[in-house]
């Protein structure tokens, strides 16, 4: 049985930073992101005024949650003009880079279900209770239809990110525990249950993220030496297969499924470098496979 921890050969042929490069970028962006928005009602430091629902940075750049507004909407409320730039700006940026770009680079809650995966593995905790991913696609829709019949955006009473948000601001209080119950489902009940099967905010940015042309791509699958490090790092396991082990079915190396969250965990972690950040359009089902021995010897005997 294989004891070692995932990312340990990376660690070994690579060195810890170029180990870890994606996710200290991750962790740094978070950092900085929260550092703005509490520099304000902290410090009084109006960098940014507001919060991740709605945000206006040094007095003219509005940025607008398209998912927020659009609960606004179906709860009869018109946005103002800067409100519907700042959507604009939002869902064409998610748009370039993957919709859930947002749930690994932004999301102040991916820290703690990242530190909660991670305790499971040390831990070695075991089992997991089981919810169908597409339930966080149910628990959308009816966020939606509870802003449509109750006038109200009423997710945002019990967002954990808004939660975590206003438990900074105004210290201890019913907003920590919302966070701390996601913190020990994850931990406890079912790994990466909030993100990767609850979450309605990581579902509706996933439908942002359909053709996102920035995609994870396994340019050098052939390399391959299936430690499965990239899966059991994975916030979203399922999507890495198809495309790592896609070749003898025509399918490209480039990781198309929407839910990846570009987070950058399996290039850091493999040590053959397999994975890389490319574009979806560099999609041919062969790359990845040739200029290799095994690809070659195969090819060869396949043609005899």
């Amino acid at each position: 049985m294989n004891n070692k921890r995932p990312g340990a050969d990376a660690l070994a042929s690579k060195g810890w930073i170029a180990a870890h490069r994606w996710l200290l970028a991750r962790r740094l962006c978070q950092l900085a992101l929260m550092a703005l928005f509490l520099l304000g009602p902290l410090a009084a430091v109006w960098i940014v005024k507001g919060n991740l629902a709605y945000s206006l940075t040094l007095d003219t750049l509005p940025l607008t949650d398209p998912y927020v507004l659009l609960q606004s909407l179906l709860a009869g409320n018109w946005p103002e003009r800067l409100a519907l730039i700042g959507v604009v700006i939002v869902v064409a940026f998610y748009f370039l880079v993957g919709g859930r770009v947002y749930c690994a680079w932004v999301c102040p809650i991916n820290p703690l279900t990242d530190l909660a995966s991670w305790l499971r593995r040390r831990l070695g905790i075991k089992g997991s209770a089981h919810v169908a991913r597409s339930s966080r696609y149910w628990i959308l829709a009816m966020t939606l239809l509870l802003a449509a019949l109750t006038g109200s955006i009423a997710w945002e009473l019990v967002n954990p990110v808004s939660m975590l948000h206003r438990g900074l601001i105004f210290g201890l209080g019913a907003a920590w525990m919302v966070v701390l119950a996601v913190f020990l489902f994850d931990l406890f009940v079912m790994s990466r249950g909030w993100c990767g099967h609850l979450c309605p905010v990581g579902a509706f940015y996933s439908l942002l993220a359909k053709g996102s042309p920035l995609r994870v791509t396994a340019s050098k699958r052939a390399a391959c030496n299936d430690c499965m490090d990239c899966f059991e790092v994975c916030p979203e396991p399922q999507v890495i297969r198809p495309a790592l082990k896609g070749a003898g079915k025509g399918v490209g190396p480039v990781i198309l499924a929407s839910n990846c969250t570009n987070c950058g965990r399996c290039i850091d972690v493999c040590s053959k470098d397999v994975f890389t950040f490319g574009l979806r359009f560099d999609n041919p089902p062969e790359n990845g496979t040739q200029n290799t021995p095994h690809a070659a010897n195969s090819s060869h005997r396949s043609t005899r």
